[in-house]
């Protein structure tokens, strides 16, 4: 199968800088927060410059992150001709071995008539095998990212002032995962999943070819990592800039 070319990178609205953590609470509680280093890698009050459009755009919309692994397809004339895993290639005829789950989930979306028959597509497989499956599946699902924008936006977000301290309360209390939301009605389900962040687009933006994605996950947050002590943090932030490139 031809390899295609890997989701491009989407940064963070707000510049994130590096703040080490107290290396004991590390051990204890690392893994639960999915610290690969003792050290927290978080979000200030600054906005990352070229990411304006996020606060100032009222054209920008923000819609769930679903917490899955990345999958790319290509479809040609109603056929399956590639598949990956960001940039592992998956052949879906070699069912004796790998990751079937993901196989299951491309082919109960195209039941589902996620999938189109001509062109490249992306989006997240979520289930029972990924992420500790935080919707509660009882089966594998591919969700396309354009799907999820029409179906996952969070339509009180232009209700409310796009400030850090804004978001920093929505995410950490009232973030709710609108996919599980759709699910929980369906079964007559309660309580609520929290959503694992969100993804900012402005479809203007793409339209004249300029950047127009951005996200924010609970993760990026201080209070995320309840129970380990996290040295230096302010929310403003220190002077130097940190790579977004790490840890996303």
């Amino acid at each position: 199968m031809e390899m295609l070319n890997d989701f491009p990178k989407i940064q963070c609205p707000f510049i994130r800088q590096t703040f080490p953590v107290n290396k004991d609470h590390f051990k204890q509680a690392g893994s639960r927060c999915n610290l690969r280093l003792p050290e927290a890698y978080l979000v200030v009050d600054r906005v990352n410059p070229g990411f304006e459009w996020v606060f100032d755009d009222d054209d920008t919309i923000a819609v769930e992150k679903l917490n899955g692994t990345n999958i790319k397809i290509k479809t040609e004339n109603g056929r399956l001709v590639a598949l990956q895993n960001r940039k592992n290639v998956i052949d879906p005829l070699q069912i004796m071995s790998g990751k079937t789950f993901l196989i299951e989930g491309i082919f109960r979306s195209i039941g589902k008539g996620y999938v189109q028959a001509e062109g490249e597509q992306s989006g997240e497989c979520i289930g029972p095998k990924v992420q500790g499956n935080p919707y509660k599946l009882d089966f594998h699902e591919w969700y396309p990212f354009e799907k999820a924008i029409g179906s996952l936006s969070y339509r009180s977000f232009h209700e409310h002032a796009r400030t850090f301290d804004n978001w920093n309360s929505w995410f950490r209390d009232g973030l709710h995962s609108r996919f599980y939301q759709k699910i929980a009605s369906k079964k007559g389900l309660e309580g609520h999943v929290l959503a694992e962040g969100v993804v900012f687009y402005s479809l203007k933006r793409k339209a004249a070819g300029h950047v127009f994605m951005a996200k924010l996950r609970r993760d990026m947050f201080d209070w995320f990592y309840a129970g380990i002590e996290i040295f230096g943090y302010d929310k403003k932030g220190r002077d130097e800039v940190e790579e977004q490139e790490k840890f996303d």
